[in-house]
């Protein structure tokens, strides 16, 4: 079903009218004329804590979600991923292509009530550029290609030497080093909303608490405690806050999948996760609350290819051999059963403008790969008649993580007589070990693009990429990058750098994501044709029961 986001300014006024007072299930329209509930709150779950809700320095998908609702940046997307406005209302750009000119609204506000001025990005941008700033997502704002943020990034010029200019409070420039078509889907990541200025030198990394936290999005944080809960409020002084309905959005940290599933079903929560392999059942039972649409994230393991690393790995042939020895058929079907495809690539199947690469690997039977996996292991030296191999996977805590690694481990023993040791590690944790590269074996991951063009996710594993976290290099797959972003085809090197990853395996594909959850049916506007479930919650509503 097509869901829309939009909220009718009838029903605002309505809202605003009857604020300060009980108010009514019966006086509140949806937008097509839905009576909605008097409960105008939302609650979900998440896996785990997040590791900074600071716009400029959040580096994961949940943290994403948060910096979504409690910000706002130029522009935000729609129920289908269009680039919408924000708190720009729109932009032009020159005829090169090098130059962006955003014109921001005049009616957009802080939740302190100061008004949100070009200077606010400015300050942003700088920030997430300064090496002193040591955000993790530093490196995105390379990938926007703006002048000079290499070499800002790099400590030799100054942020103010950035390519991006307050004309007057309304008006902010950008300047690139080269022309991106994709641009304006960049500006929708939360590493480039405004952030506060004031706020910050005020109470240092202690601004984003409850309290001191200054936010531009449709809510403010109200409550946050650490490995349980983020609560967050309508915002009064959100320029469209006559247009949101839900007035309060709770996230509660659940970190077993199945615990969470059960205070979904006894109506403790408004939306969870699928636990693995349980969608088939759900779905069944549930067929208006369970939930499965593509969404432009890929699972795979990042191989330790540094001399940090366990020697086999170093070898390419051994890497080839754990890869053909994945049974990817039975991971989507009987492990996760959640509507996932196999991967063999790193680019999602559904990005826009791409189309996965092909490959023999792809048209082999499983036994064939079995076949030439043992073969390529022996060449090597290794397995059952060979030197014995043990191979460490380490994964951030989750029941669906230690299954899949488990199925994976049964698998290449089963092939190759490959042992495993599994390690699991709290999210903090885990995301330290694997991006200082401190593991032997191979690290689960997860990647999601940050806006829908292959790119997104090719650039992970460019050498000077923050989150290639298999240390590897390859010059050729650079170039084919740096090619890639003046190409006007740049399908076919996209392929090309594929095709070598394909064949030097610094990761292990896995497969691409679906987004599989259960949602209250009572909860209305959810984007499920967002392929990158980008979802803001001011677009959310709830309906009334039926009686």
């Amino acid at each position: 079903m097509k869901l829309k986001t939009h909220l009718m300014a009838g029903t605002a006024a309505t809202l605003v009218a009857l604020s300060g007072s009980a108010l009514l299930a019966q006086d509140m329209t949806g937008p097509n004329g839905e009576t909605l509930a008097e409960n105008q709150t939302f609650t979900y779950r998440v896996l785990d804590e997040f590791p900074s809700i600071d716009p400029n320095l959040i580096e994961d998908v949940e943290g994403s979600a948060i910096g979504r609702n409690l910000f706002e940046g130029l522009m935000n997307q729609d129920s289908e991923g269009n680039v919408v406005p924000g708190v720009a209302t729109g932009y032009e750009v020159s005829d090169d292509g090098m130059t962006y000119t955003f014109t921001l609204r005049d009616d957009a506000r802080w939740s302190n009530g100061e008004p949100v001025t070009a200077g606010d990005f400015v300050y942003s941008w700088q920030r997430a550029a300064d090496p002193a700033t040591a955000s993790e997502y530093q490196w995105y704002m390379g990938l926007m290609a703006i002048e000079n943020v290499d070499a800002v990034m790099a400590g030799e010029m100054e942020p103010s030497e950035l390519g991006v200019t307050a004309v007057d409070d309304h008006t902010l420039e950008v300047r690139l080093s080269q022309p991106l078509p994709y641009f304006a889907q960049m500006v929708t990541h939360t590493t480039t909303f405004p952030v506060p200025q004031a706020t910050i030198e005020e109470f240092g990394d202690a601004w984003t608490q409850p309290g001191n936290m200054v936010s531009n999005g449709a809510y403010v944080l109200s409550e946050r405690v650490p490995q349980e809960r983020i609560v967050l409020t309508k915002n009064p002084e959100y320029w469209d806050a006559e247009n949101v309905y839900l007035e309060e959005v709770t996230a509660l940290i659940i970190n077993d999948e199945n615990q969470a599933l059960t205070r979904y079903l006894a109506g403790e929560l408004d939306q969870t996760d699928v636990p693995a392999g349980q969608y088939p059942r759900l779905s069944e039972e549930y067929p208006e609350q369970a939930v499965s649409v593509p969404n432009l994230c890929t699972y795979y393991y990042n191989v330790n290819v540094t001399e940090a690393g366990l020697p086999a790995l170093q070898e390419q042939s051994v890497r080839q051999a754990l890869n053909l020895a994945i049974d990817r058929d039975v991971i989507v079907e009987n492990v996760t059963a959640g509507g996932q495809r196999p991967a063999y690539s790193l680019t999602h199947w559904a990005t826009a403008g791409f189309e996965v690469p092909e490959a023999d690997i792809i048209g082999m039977t499983q036994e064939e790969r079995n076949t030439m996996a043992q073969e390529m292991l022996a060449e090597a030296g290794y397995g059952p008649d060979g030197e014995p191999l043990n191979v460490e996977i380490i994964y951030n805590t989750s029941d669906a993580h230690r299954s899949i690694a488990v199925a994976i481990g049964q698998m290449w023993q089963q092939t190759l007589g490959v042992e495993t040791t599994l390690s699991n590690q709290e999210w903090q944790t885990y995301l330290t070990t694997r991006g200082d590269k401190n593991y032997q074996g191979v690290a689960r991951a997860g990647w999601c693009a940050d806006y829908n063009e292959a790119s997104s996710f090719l650039d992970i594993m460019q050498s000077d990429s923050g989150y290639n976290d298999s240390g590897w290099t390859n010059e050729e797959y650079d170039a084919l990058l740096a090619e890639a972003r003046t190409a006007e085809d740049p399908l076919p090197l996209y392929q090309q750098a594929e095709a070598i990853i394909q064949e030097e395996l610094p990761i292990l594909p896995i497969y691409f994501y679906s987004t599989v959850f259960m949602m209250d049916d009572a909860i209305e506007g959810y984007p499920l044709e967002n392929a990158q479930d980008n979802w803001y919650a001011k677009d959310l509503y709830r309906v009334a029961e039926s009686e």
